[in-house]
């Protein structure tokens, strides 16, 4: 007998998944508790799919077939159950056999599989999830091949079969379609995995954005609280759907001019999304009328939840439950609302009140809500618009993860802001970041940088710096404050990306010219010298001035610098109008404007001019040239977005607009960011490669960590100097050896064996690398220079035995460098590469990249510290074998991410000559290593 309180219960199989509609649905273990709604589940599928499961008409179960599919030993017997609500809705289970079909055990590593899913939810993509967890559970269990027996008849089966990327061969045998899947994950399999998790994920935010019917729950009849604000936002703001309020206590038919129920249950009609506006305690109530009456999905503003402390968080985790029970997704606790202002839907489920923002090409994410108001209110005062807007709240279910699924194939969606106080998942993040970022800008301001004590929003484990680097190699724009992000977003929702970092300057005050000129130096970008119109300049010199820097070859991105007139007012609107004419006839260029004290410019620049000669008025921001060399790649929905975002930009007209900033700094900050991201855009137009190299032994180095950890527990073990050096070995990384030195007549009978000149170095914690501690004699090439070194340093720091010396023969002159490598829980395997020295420690002047890291990862990741030049000839230094370590760093990223029992590795110090390099200490780490839940079925994130 085995019930979910059985000890054997494998409840690490039970996840919740998002289907392929965007509903969810839960997939747990079956167990002896089943019987009944399993019956039940049989009566309600047809004939047919009866009839295709057990190839003969088959009208009901029998006791014997109950008792078979709801008693498992969870090893050699599984079955699964989706179900939303406690009830199934399909099951999967499989059998383990021998060679000859029949039942087995271990280590037979086959097993049979089938499955059934109500017809009512075929078409979901039931089946395809079924199949992913069911094909963890069996590989976990050592079943290494899925055998399926179908009807051809039965093409929707097949198809889930042949669609889900494994590794398949098959056969038409006795009447039926044999079917042999090996289960190990191939690319393909993981590619149509991710490719169905974005398609579900997408579609779930979608239908929370453009529901056909909106319920608010908690609407008081006096007209105050929070609900009663989020009915006339929706009311207000145009809600193209039907819109009902609900409150028990109503005695109209009418609130707010909207039709009244005192029950959900009580509306006629289906109601796609509901937002709960009453008191915590009486949400669960609320949840339960919603999905009793099919809504889809939740708007939450209610407080007292994770926000509230240990109590809150466990209310927050059972509401999840609740909802996702139901299928549903949840957006919040403790929301702000949701904001689409597509023009057929004009959603304004959040408590901003009218006038909603305007229809614009920006997507913005918020956690916070006070930070979405900043944000929002920052935007509509520089008169930018909105695609959609998300203030999830505490994120219980649904996050920034979701909400990028989701902008990824928005065609109303060209620039992507987000404020984050954590990561969640930044795996996942990176990995949905860098695909977005491939096709349409993804800003990000992150808070939560040092969390004070108390606060609601976890920090995360990661360093910052490991942080900054990971979104930067995924193509995250990073920025520091959410005012950088709304100078960001304005810029490349208007603007072209620059093809490179040369900049002009023009403008009517030398000073404020200068002032930009310097911050575009400390943004490295490339700056011509300001050109100076002076004081007298009238709108129709800025036009010419403009118009001669953006048809110039020399320049990438023009910055306009504006102070009023003193002795007669100048109309704005003039000179607004003169940039817009200047701006209309080079539109693949960015500008960006710096003012002083120029509120009406301000306003007429972001106030949309007429569409260019000759072209239909579309997106704003999208470049009528013809596409610059290098240009970017477009969008591969073909999108003909606007701005930085926007795909091929051939024949489309636009309407101009041009951002400005009331200081130098932040406007070249943003046209740095541009400048950044467009280079990140062109490099990685096509995808990196991990290089094979033929002399690495995967098999060898395998068969000795699993030596190495045979009978070990959870510890972490540090190999020995011999381990250590033979399993890089083993992927061409080689170790310089060095000689134990006990005694002076050791170190000499050493060093005739390696040959002079040598080195003497002590190996004790406190000195080792630390040869700013005197713990290192180099290029002694004598027998009496290494007494005398020796007896020097015995003197100076400790007894051998204290020190614990050493000899290693010299090598080459270079640049001292360490690399490391170490398995972060929340990121996976970071590779990382500094300078060595004390000066580099202090300055934490190390860049990092995710493993596996590909050439490009590689070459970028030695350029990105800030001592990268004395790699490449400082001051007339020779030039170091970069090649060498850009292939010492692929090596050391394919041993960490073939092996993930290898947890950590620190290469110090690596001295890279001009020619060559030399390894000259090894250090590694070795454990079991934990599951890679980013190889694993999808799941929704479990509480």
């Amino acid at each position: 007998m085995t019930t979910a309180s059985d000890p054997s219960y494998p409840a690490h199989w039970e996840a919740d998944v998002v289907l392929r509609d965007g509903g969810t649905a839960r997939i747990r273990p079956i167990t002896t508790e089943d019987a009944g709604r399993l019956v039940s589940f049989y009566e309600q599928v047809s004939d047919e799919s009866k009839y295709y499961r057990f190839f003969a008409p088959y009208p009901r179960l029998s006791d014997r077939d109950v008792h078979r599919f709801t008693h498992h030993d969870y090893v050699d017997r599984v079955g699964l159950a989706a179900t939303i609500g406690e009830e199934f809705i399909g099951t999967v289970r499989y059998d383990r056999i021998g060679p000859d079909g029949r039942p087995a055990s271990a280590p037979a590593d086959e097993a049979e599989v089938a499955f059934l899913v109500q017809d009512a939810h075929q078409g979901r993509g039931v089946a395809s999830a079924l199949l992913e967890h069911i094909g963890a559970v069996a590989r976990e269990r050592g079943i290494r091949r899925f055998a399926a027996e179908v009807l051809p008849a039965n093409s929707k089966m097949i198809k889930v079969f042949t669609d889900v990327g494994y590794q398949q061969k098959r056969s038409f045998e006795d009447g039926s379609v044999h079917l042999t899947l090996d289960l190990e994950p191939t690319a393909e399999s993981l590619a149509v995995q991710r490719a169905r998790e974005q398609r579900a994920e997408a579609r779930s935010v979608q239908r929370l954005l453009a529901p056909g019917s909106v319920a608010v729950i908690g609407v008081s009849r006096s007209g105050g609280g929070v609900g009663a604000a989020a009915l006339r936002n929706l009311r207000d703001c145009g809600f193209q759907g039907h819109l009902y309020a609900v409150n028990e206590a109503v005695t109209t038919d009418l609130l707010d001019g909207v039709r009244a129920y005192r029950a959900l249950g009580d509306i006629g009609t289906p109601v796609d999304l509901a937002v709960i506006a009453v008191p915590a305690e009486r949400v669960p109530e609320a949840v339960a009328a919603c999905g009793e009456h099919g809504v889809q999905g939740l708007v939450v503003l209610s407080a007292g939840y994770g926000e509230s402390g240990a109590a809150g968080l466990d209310r927050q985790r059972e509401l999840v439950r609740q909802v996702r029970s139901y299928g549903m997704r949840l957006i919040g606790p403790n929301a702000y609302g949701v904001i689409n202002t597509a023009p057929e839907v004009r959603l304004n489920a959040s408590l901003t009140p009218a006038p909603a923002p305007i229809r614009g090409r920006i997507g913005l994410f918020t956690q916070s809500g006070a930070i979405g108001i900043s944000l929002l209110s920052a935007l509509l005062r520089r008169g930018e618009g909105l695609s959609s807007f998300v203030s999830a709240g505490n994120r219980a279910d649904v996050s920034g993860n979701d909400i990028l699924q989701y902008w990824y194939e928005d065609e109303a969606t060209d620039v992507a802001l987000m404020y984050l106080e954590t990561l969640g998942n930044p795996r996942k993040f990176t990995r949905l970041a860098r695909r977005t970022a491939a096709v349409k800008p993804v800003v990000v301001a992150k808070g939560g940088r040092h969390t004070p004590a108390g606060h609601v929003v976890p920090g995360t484990r990661l360093p910052e710096t490991t942080v900054s680097a990971l979104l930067r190699q995924a193509g995250v724009i990073r920025v520091d404050t959410v005012t950088e992000l709304v100078d960001v977003g304005l810029l490349l929702a208007s603007q072209p990306l620059p093809a490179g970092p040369r900049v002009a300057i023009l403008g009517n005050s030398e000073s404020l010219g200068v002032l930009t000129y310097d911050a575009c130096l400390t943004q490295g970008l490339r700056p011509a010298a300001p050109l100076d119109l002076t004081t007298a300049a009238r709108p129709e010199d800025f036009r010419e001035a403009l118009d001669a820097a953006l048809g110039s070859a020399e320049n990438d991105a023009v910055i306009v610098t504006v102070i009023p007139w003193v002795n007669e007012q100048e109309p704005q609107d003039d000179l607004a109008e003169a940039l817009r004419d200047a701006v209309a006839g080079h539109p693949g260029k960015p500008v960006a404007v710096v003012h002083v004290e120029l509120a009406e410019l301000v306003d007429a620049l972001s106030a949309a001019g007429g569409p260019l000669p000759g072209s239909d008025p579309v997106r704003p921001g999208s470049s009528g040239a013809a596409p610059l060399p290098g240009a970017l790649p477009p969008h591969p929905r073909g999108s003909s977005a606007g701005g930085a975002g926007g795909g091929d930009a051939g024949g489309v007209g636009v309407d101009v607009r041009i951002p400005a900033y009331p200081a130098a700094e932040r406007a070249v900050r943003a046209v740095a960011e541009a400048v950044r991201y467009g280079q990140w855009r062109r490099a990685n137009a096509e995808a990196g490669q991990v290089p094979e190299y033929e002399d690495i032994d995967e098999a060898g180095a395998a068969a000795q960590l699993a030596a190495i950890l045979d009978g070990v527990g959870d510890a972490v073990l540090t190999l020995t100097e011999a381990d250590a050096a033979a399993l890089l070995a083993r992927y061409g990384i080689r170790v310089l050896p060095t000689l134990p030195a006990p005694t002076a007549d050791d170190a000499v009978r050493a060093a005739r064996a390696l040959g002079y000149p040598v080195a003497l170095k002590t190996t004790a914690p406190h000195l080792r690398h630390r040869a700013d501690l005197g713990g290192v004699r180099l290029d002694l090439a004598t027998e009496a220079d290494l007494r005398r070194s020796y007896e020097e340093l015995t003197d100076l720091l400790g007894t051998p035995g204290e020190l614990l010396p050493v000899v290693q023969a010299m090598v080459p002159r270079g640049v001292d460098t360490v690399v490391r490598s170490v398995i972060d829980p929340a990121a996976g395997a970071v590779l990382s590469f500094g300078l060595a020295g004390v000066a580099s420690e202090l300055l934490g002047d190390t860049a990092h990249r995710l493993v596996p890291a590909t050439e490009r990862d590689a070459a970028g990741l030695i350029r990105s510290i800030r001592t990268a030049p004395l790699l490449f000839g400082w001051r007339g230094s020779d030039p170091v074998d970069t090649p060498a370590l850009e292939e010492l760093l692929l090596r050391l990223s394919r041993l960490v991410d073939d092996h993930p029992e290898v947890v950590g590795v620190t290469l110090e110090p690596v001295v890279v000559a001009t020619e060559g390099l030399s390894v000259l200490s090894a250090t590694v780490r070795v454990a079991h290593p934990p599951a890679r839940t980013d190889l694993g079925p999808r799941t929704l994130p479990s509480y």
